[in-house]
């Protein structure tokens, strides 16, 4: 999940503003993960189909 659409539970504000500091830790520990945490299960499901398809495209043309 991105820290764009979390509200934060300490002051209600949107966690990507930066309000108070678990805001800003938040937002710092979701920066850090990386770029596949960011992503929904559905959307790395997604990102695995199309890479299977294509390596087994590959493997058809090289046959």
């Amino acid at each position: 999940m991105t820290y764009d659409r979390l509200v934060c539970a300490n002051c209600a504000a949107p966690v990507s503003e930066g309000r108070c500091p678990v805001c800003r830790a938040n937002r710092e520990r979701l920066q850090q993960q990386g770029f596949f945490a960011g992503l929904n299960p559905m959307a790395l499901i997604g990102l695995l189909a199309v890479l299977i398809a294509a390596v087994a495209l590959l493997a058809h043309q090289t046959v």
